[in-house]
């Protein structure tokens, strides 16, 4: 299928305009994401309907703590990634192409209503780099009532972000670190993550923060809090899920410590209400408690949840909190 966001240049090249790395592609080639191909002079989705990974998962896997808790979502990944990170925990899709399957948004859409499923989550790769299928796919969903939800790197330049926004429901942007160095390593822009970070909060998409804490490459105490202070400047009621690294990939780093992760949850604490631990199961941190008065809002063992209200209200306090019901 004929890509969009491309410019024609000389001797049949394009320019991918896509994301911030603005590809020049030879004819034959492909940009640094491995799926818009360059063939006779013309971008192509290579990966357009091609599923490369497909689950109902809980929405907390995704993780997404404060929209449809305790429901479950249709989750498809493609190949392809317009990163390069060196701890990437799904390199098998993300750095290579491998057997996919063919799907349709129509066809996505029953598998989604069989499944009692809320939606779909465009997840596992970067699903952003096969643009024009997730569009197609959020605006059939939206038209069936269906909710679409994105977990990506942020990598992507405004004005596809702006016409994408109106199609999502939710987003998890995983925020890898706060500093350029860090993600020109792993061939990013924080820059653009900010940018995008914004755009969809001031979009009205319900929105959530990951971060993978790696000690010895982004734990720096000084650049942790400015990220938290960022994000509390947009709202401190961004929920924020820390993760635990594991060796993975290229990276043999240890894991971090448990109690690096709650010390950093901690410091987070002092600039936003929703703090979680993810990747550990005995860390704390994992119950929604209010803001204001410390009344529990929705408790979680592993990924069952257990909601103890079903409105976005502290049923104590009557303080609102951030949260999709």
């Amino acid at each position: 299928m004929k890509a969009r966001y491309w410019q024609a240049e000389d001797n049949q090249c394009v320019r991918c305009v896509l994301c911030p790395h603005t590809c020049m592609i030879e004819n034959g080639r492909s940009g640094k994401c491995l799926i818009r191909k360059n063939i006779g002079g013309v971008l192509t989705a290579s990966a357009y309907g091609r599923v490369a990974s497909a689950a109902v998962d809980p929405i907390e896997k995704k993780p997404l703590y404060h929209f449809h808790p305790a429901s479950n979502i249709l989750s498809i990944g493609f190949n392809g990634c317009n990163m390069s990170c060196l701890f990437c925990q799904n390199w098998q899709i993300s750095t290579r192409e491998t057997a996919t399957q063919e799907a349709s948004p129509q066809r996505l859409i029953e598998t989604a209503l069989d499944a009692k499923s809320i939606g779909i989550a465009y997840t596992y790769n970067e699903p952003l780099t096969n643009f024009e299928f997730v569009m197609d796919c959020a605006k059939a969903f939206r038209q069936a009532g269906l909710k679409n939800v994105i977990v990506s790197n942020g990598m992507i330049n405004p004005e596809p972000v702006r016409e994408l926004i109106p199609f999502l429901d939710a987003a998890n942007i995983d925020l890898k670190g706060f500093t350029e160095e860090f993600y020109q390593e792993h061939g990013g822009r924080l820059k653009t993550v900010k940018h995008t970070i914004e755009a969809l909060f001031r979009g009205g998409v319900h929105l959530e923060v990951t971060n993978l804490l790696i000690p010895e490459k982004n734990g720096r105490e000084e650049d942790f809090e400015r990220m938290c202070s960022f994000l509390a400047n947009i709202s401190p009621e961004i929920p924020l899920h820390i993760s635990g690294y594991f060796p993975q990939y290229k990276y043999d780093f240890p894991p971090t410590p448990n109690n690096t992760l709650t010390e950093y949850a901690k410091k987070a604490k002092k600039y936003l209400n929703f703090i979680y631990i993810g990747n550990r199961g005995d860390c704390g941190f994992t119950d929604t408690v209010c803001a204001g008065c410390g009344h529990t809002l929705i408790r979680r063992s592993g990924y069952e949840t257990c909601c103890l209200t079903d409105k976005n209200t502290c049923p104590a306090c009557l303080r609102k909190f951030y949260a999709v019901f």
